[in-house]
């Protein structure tokens, strides 16, 4: 028997196991059972209500808008500054990892109230780009605002995701390329990204994810007047008049769904590299 399958090494991982039972799966059980229990009786009901509702409809697709779209922008600009990172050593690269970290935690009361003072209806910098003609009028408490604030973060989480990524690139392909003659943009195009093209697409999914299950943010900039899967759930698992957590249940078993897609195509692809 190897050391690794031995009966003590089971045991230690027993904490673990029930750790991960106790927050995950007996929680998402009950979260899955409940969602087929309508009006005191098994049903199909509230995923039915959920299939017809436009209104829960367009819900997910807000939420599925804002998660692309952030998810594109966090990817194209976290790549360019993880490539640009990538050549820069000592205190600059540290100061900027540090600022990523900061902004890919920094969400939810304090990047709403940042955006609010500085792009608010009298923000600072809606002031001067109004007195300079830049543009007309902006409301940040909308889907623009929203995936602005979505950005901030996403951005700074993929940066701090794609710099290992890069660095894994060997210095010495690199140099092979630009004694042929090829450019670091040329490099980066036809060797770099499709070298590290499947990890790529692995941080593109947790991006996703990330963006979809954003809530905090999303409650403190706009609080419910943008229809999104996560304010929908909380207004009918908390809600004064329109409480009903079983649909919730659903919407949220619905949520998961959409987000296994990706995550199984990400890993499919993973495991092909592996091989």
């Amino acid at each position: 028997m190897s050391h690794h399958s031995s009966p003590a090494m089971k045991l230690l991982a027993a904490p673990f196991l029930l750790m991960l039972a106790g927050l995950v799966v007996w929680p998402l059980a009950n979260v899955l059972i409940d969602s087929f229990s309508k009006g005191g009786a098994w049903s199909l009901g509230n995923y039915a209500e959920i299939l017809t509702s436009a209104y829960y409809g367009q819900s997910f697709v807000n939420s599925l808008l804002i998660s692309f779209s952030t998810t594109a922008i966090g990817m194209i600009f976290g790549f360019l500054i993880a490539v640009s990172l990538r050549y820069r050593k000592g205190g600059t690269r540290r100061v900027a990892m540090a600022l990523a970290n900061i902004g890919a935690n920094l969400a939810g009361v304090p990047l709403a109230m940042a955006l609010v003072f500085l792009l608010g209806l009298n923000g600072t910098l809606t002031i001067v780009l109004k007195a300079s003609g830049l543009i007309g009028s902006f409301n940040v408490y909308s889907l623009t605002g929203l995936i602005i604030a979505y950005c901030y973060f996403q951005i700074a989480l993929a940066v701090l995701l794609i710099i290992p990524v890069l660095d894994g690139i060997e210095t010495e392909l690199e140099e092979a390329a630009s004694l042929i003659g090829v450019g670091t943009t040329r490099f980066w195009l036809r060797v770099g990204l499709p070298v590290v093209g499947r990890q790529m697409i692995a941080i593109a999914t947790l991006l996703l994810a990330n963006a979809m299950g954003t809530y905090a943010t999303t409650l403190a900039l706009t609080g419910t007047s943008i229809n999104v899967v996560t304010i929908r759930i909380s207004e009918l698992v908390s809600g004064d008049v329109f409480s009903d957590p079983n649909l919730a249940n659903a919407i949220a078993i619905a949520l998961l769904l959409v987000l296994v897609v990706p995550i199984v195509i990400s890993q499919l692809l993973l495991k092909g590299d592996k091989r």
